[in-house]
């Protein structure tokens, strides 16, 4: 069997509820997150980034990783990362099937880590307890250390910070505190995001960038052509958020009231009124992998409105046409 189906059989869902007062030992601390954090969207695309590389190391291995808070705590998935980027071959049971063999195996795995990312243990935001028992926190913190040492490269989310409730076993009872945690640093350009495959086309081939906008805009209109609506020039005609939401609702297959848009915006306030609304769908819908000024689409910033309506080509057309196959970038 795979290691990814025997993997799947062998977890069920965890609890992100706090921890009661029964399982915490007197003095004991434990860092507990709570929806509001759960539900940033920088949070959201900080896991997103590192599942998805995770996946595409172990992809040869025929490993899935669907759930950082899920499928992380026994080793198995740690073992083989681990090994995949530092080169090293690790002398661990391949499969543990008990609480008491996972334990060990990722206590091995992670003394493996911390050597090679030289973290001693009181520094260290993660440990065998608080990965063992699903802490997305120190999962995450886990991670993102193993990226920055193994893969500097990789475009994670700069400065995402999120609110975390600290609970206590007092002698009177739980106790807790707020406190802001910090998963990654801004960048040294004032956190500016990397250069896309958009910022390359328009530096190294602007020849092909009207190629790119005929082939969107021939998209665009036949989705639209069902409105009875079309664009002529898509620099401009996005710019109030009105074609945009339409065309996000039409081809996400929801209705948006007339009362969250201005259907005729008459001031640039309605116009980034829509706009950003418009953005903040395709961030919940996970299709917007570039973050995107909204005061740049109104402004007519062709190269930011190619960003957004790319997202939608990417997702629909694109996935139409290839059939599973991996979706390309506009080259």
């Amino acid at each position: 069997m795979e290691p990814e189906s025997l993997y799947n059989l062998l977890h069920l869902p965890g609890k992100a509820d706090p921890p009661a007062e029964e399982e915490l030992l007197q003095g004991e601390k434990r860092k507990f997150l709570p929806p509001t954090s759960r539900s940033n969207p920088k949070f959201e695309e900080l896991q997103k980034v590192l599942m998805d590389w995770i996946n595409a190391e172990l992809l040869p291995e025929h490993i899935v990783v669907r759930s950082l808070e899920e499928d992380i705590f026994d080793g198995l998935i740690l073992h083989h990362l681990f090994q995949k980027l530092s080169g090293l071959k690790l002398d661990v049971e391949e499969i543990a099937l008990t609480a008491a063999s996972q334990r060990r195996k990722l206590t091995a795995v992670l003394e493996s880590v911390d050597q090679s990312l030289r973290v001693e243990e009181p520094q260290a935001k993660w440990s065998v307890e608080s990965i063992f028992r699903k802490d997305l926190l120190a999962t995450l913190n886990l991670l993102v250390a193993l990226a920055k040492h193994f893969q500097p490269d990789l475009p994670l989310p700069t400065n995402v910070q999120v609110e975390v409730i600290t609970m206590e076993h007092t002698k009177s009872g739980l106790k807790s505190e707020k406190s802001v945690e910090q998963l990654t640093e801004g960048g040294p350009d004032k956190d500016q995001p990397s250069k896309d495959v958009f910022d390359e086309l328009f530096k190294l081939a602007p020849e092909k960038v009207n190629a790119v906008k005929e082939a969107i805009v021939k998209f665009v209109n036949q989705e639209l052509d069902r409105l009875g609506l079309s664009v002529q020039n898509l620099d401009t005609q996005f710019a109030d958020g009105v074609i945009l939401l339409l065309l996000i609702g039409q081809l996400e297959g929801f209705f948006l009231h007339l009362k969250e848009f201005y259907l005729t915006p008459s001031s640039p306030a309605e116009m980034l009124h829509n706009v950003t609304l418009a953005l903040e769908l395709l961030k919940e819908g996970g299709l917007l992998s570039y973050p995107v000024n909204p005061e740049d689409i109104v402004n007519k910033d062709a190269k930011s409105t190619l960003r957004v309506l790319y997202s939608l080509f990417r997702k629909h057309k694109l996935k139409e046409s290839t059939d599973g196959v991996p979706q390309r970038s506009p080259n």
